[in-house]
């Protein structure tokens, strides 16, 4: 064995330690490979050439809600790791629907916000300068539910109704201003009563006599017995995606690398959620705050993983954007009122983060 020493003792004498040990090791263990892993046995604790680990990018995202059941895959980031193998560390910040996830993105507290369409719509109506990146829900899951002792079977039967949203800065308002649109109706026609996420209670307790909600809403109402309603889905008449992901416009411009490997932790982790929706739910139990019920959980997740694909995810892979159906949708919100301006959303829409659509199976 040759060694190349430098002036320095602790090399030198490192290297005659190592020829010591290859002259010891017989041929069929050097063929092996053997040397080498002895040779840095030996060699490994006496010089420091440990290599300290690469430094994550930090991205918060701000939730539209607290940390719940239907957003379980991105509350495993400690067990399952999506995040952390895309060079990501992921915060979470809680909100109280889409308008407070947007305020928590535009103060600077998070660097994505996970909202709905209304809201940013009606951001950008205001003058924020945004781009929606990635469309989380192509599927619009919002509805309007009732008792049926409350007779509410079409949106007209809305006038002079007290009716439950989230919040007021929820998709739950925008999606409720969308319904009464229907019925030539606005806000001014009902009383708008701010529940709370877990708005079925004063449904059921006769505090209002309808709830704006979403699917996943009404199932565990239902499963904690909620008893016979109607139910106006939204989709019915504005089938628009319920959640983006959307930054900053300045975000955008500067720190594609980052968010290009955010989307594509996101997509892995929801990939995850579709394949292995019972492990999913039971680490609901351990991550999300009404994650008690592994079977209750088992069918919010469910129902999550079926809003999360369309037409066009099955073409261009998740998170792809419907942009003929956006637009529609941003023209029925100025028609609605809500935004009073004219949007265009392949301005403020960008799908060049999103990781590649998957290659068609040949069959």
């Amino acid at each position: 064995m040759t060694c190349h020493t430098s002036a320095h003792t602790s090399s030198h004498w490192l290297c005659r330690l190592a020829a010591k040990v290859v002259i010891r090791v017989s041929a069929p263990a050097r063929a092996l490979g053997v040397t080498c892993a002895l040779v840095l046995s030996v060699a490994a604790p006496t010089v420091s050439w440990a290599q300290t680990a690469p430094k994550l990018d930090k991205v918060v995202v701000a939730g539209w809600s607290k940390p719940i059941t239907e957003i379980t895959n991105l509350l495993v980031e400690e067990d399952k790791g999506f995040f952390k193998a895309r060079g990501i560390e992921l915060g979470y910040v809680p909100g109280a629907g889409g308008g407070d996830a947007l305020r928590n993105l535009l103060s600077g507290q998070a660097d994505v916000a996970f909202t709905d369409p209304g809201s940013f719509f009606t951001a950008l109506d205001k003058g924020e300068k945004l781009r929606a990146i990635y469309d989380i829900y192509p599927q619009n899951v919002f509805n309007v539910v009732s008792l049926k002792s409350q007779n509410i079977l079409k949106p007209a039967d809305l006038k002079g109704k007290r009716i439950g949203v989230y919040s007021l800065a929820s998709g739950t308002r925008q999606n409720l201003q969308v319904l009464l649109h229907q019925a030539g109706l606005t806000e001014a026609d009902v009383t708008v009563v701010v529940t709370g996420l877990l708005n079925f209670a004063p449904l059921m307790q006769g505090q209002v006599d309808a709830t704006a909600a979403t699917d996943t809403g009404l199932l565990v109402g239902r499963q904690k017995g909620l008893g016979g309603v109607n139910v106006m889905e939204i989709k019915n008449h504005l089938n628009i995606s319920s959640d983006f992901f959307v930054v900053r416009e300045d975000t955008y411009q500067q720190k594609k690398d980052v968010l290009k490997r955010f989307l594509q932790a996101y997509q892995d982790s929801a990939k995850w959620m579709m394949q292995s929706p019972e492990e999913a739910a039971k680490l609901a139990v351990k991550y999300a705050i009404d994650g008690q019920n592994a079977s209750m959980n088992l069918d919010i997740i469910r129902l999550r993983n079926e809003s999360s694909v369309s037409a066009i995810t099955d073409k261009h892979g998740l998170g792809a954007f419907d942009m003929v159906n956006l637009q529609k949708g941003a023209k029925a919100y100025k028609a609605f009122g809500v935004i009073q301006r004219d949007i265009q959303v392949s301005d403020v829409v960008s799908q060049d983060l999103l990781p590649p659509a998957p290659k068609p199976s040949k069959k």
